[in-house]
């Protein structure tokens, strides 16, 4: 059977490395995702609010096949800036897309990336002209490893899910076959990750084992239609997004890796209520590391991933906040009563 795999994280995914890094006293933070080689990518933006980065170069008709890292980050349109430190540090190491190598000219790092809005969490921004997001760029990447912290760590130490502390959560899923799955969300929702008056998320059902708990809602547990719970519901634009990235070890194309990041998207659905608002900036990349090519159909080979994808990135909505912790007035959801 399918089971997560040994770290159950993006890190189970062969040929890639995660970085994170964060300011206590800002309460912001930045995520970097680097594979080892240039990787194929794809994206899916559903959020009526979001802002991104050099996603458009990743169309399938665009002239860019491939990136060198990702980059999620706190800070809204400042924390853009988190990619030009991961940018300067690459093309120092002589990594970056070249169509022709010309002496004296250097490569250009392919770093697409998006936000998420933390602006207003209670930690000082009081930076004037110096925002601190190419520095924390910079050491993200410097700091990046085959391990994924969870909870207050990353893009997701500022977040809040909901009326609740969110985070950074991660999740896999290994099939018979070797094939891997994974998922890495930095969870900043409007909507709520748990029911209405009940400390069950919405994604139980996709839970592995007591990843996030194991809490079921009770056998009569009923809510109204338009009662959403833990939501914010009084929110401020652009004050919320879930950012994530989905990946896999299997061989994909630009347009195949789109149709990934697209199904994957259903795993906000499923794990966030309400989802793809108009103040939301939900964004979802897909990788392809192409250590692996499955002997099954293509077109089956990308549906099962697709669907994998969207199951992994609903469990890890719900992982960033089972392990986020309290922080001033945004509590936790392991100190919920």
């Amino acid at each position: 059977m399918a089971a997560p795999g040994a770290l159950n994280s993006l890190a189970d995914v062969a040929g890639l490395s995660v970085g994170c890094a964060g300011d206590e006293r800002v309460l912001t933070g930045v995520t970097v995702i680097v594979p080892d080689e240039r990787a194929v990518c794809g994206v899916d933006v559903r959020g009526g609010g979001p802002g991104t980065r050099e996603t458009d170069a990743l169309a399938p008709e665009n002239l860019v096949d491939a990136i060198d890292a990702l980059v999620l980050s706190g800070g809204s349109v400042y924390g853009l800036a988190a990619a030009d430190g991961v940018v300067a540090e690459m093309g120092a190491a002589g990594r970056g897309f070249g169509l022709v190598d010309l002496p004296g000219v250097p490569r250009s790092p392919v770093v697409p990336a998006a936000i998420l809005y933390d602006l207003a969490n209670g930690g000082d921004k009081a930076w004037g002209d110096g925002p601190p997001y190419a520095a924390l760029g910079r050491s993200a990447y410097a700091a990046r490893a085959r391990a994924v912290p969870l909870g207050n760590a990353g893009a997701g130490l500022g977040a809040k899910a909901g009326a609740l502390k969110g985070g950074q959560g991660s999740a896999s899923i290994v099939g018979a076959d070797g094939v891997t799955v994974a998922a890495l969300a930095c969870v900043n929702c409007w909507g709520s990750p748990t029911m209405p008056n009940n400390r069950a998320f919405w994604a139980h059902p996709f839970e592995i084992g007591a990843e996030f708990g194991a809490v079921k809602p009770s056998a009569d547990a009923r809510f109204d239609a338009e009662d959403w719970g833990g939501a914010k519901f009084n929110a401020a634009p652009r004050a919320n997004t879930t950012i994530a990235c989905v990946a896999t070890d299997v061989a994909l194309t630009p347009a195949e890796a789109k149709r990934v990041a697209q199904m994957a998207s259903a795993g906000f659905a499923r794990a966030i209520r309400p989802v793809f608002a108009p103040f939301d900036g939900d964004v979802v990349f897909a990788l392809s590391t192409a250590c692996k090519t499955p002997a099954e159909p293509r077109a089956l080979s990308i549906a099962r991933i697709g669907a994998l994808a969207a199951d992994c990135l609903a469990r890890a909505v719900a992982r960033g906040v089972y392990e986020a912790r309290s922080v001033g007035a945004h509590q936790a959801w392991r100190d919920l009563p």
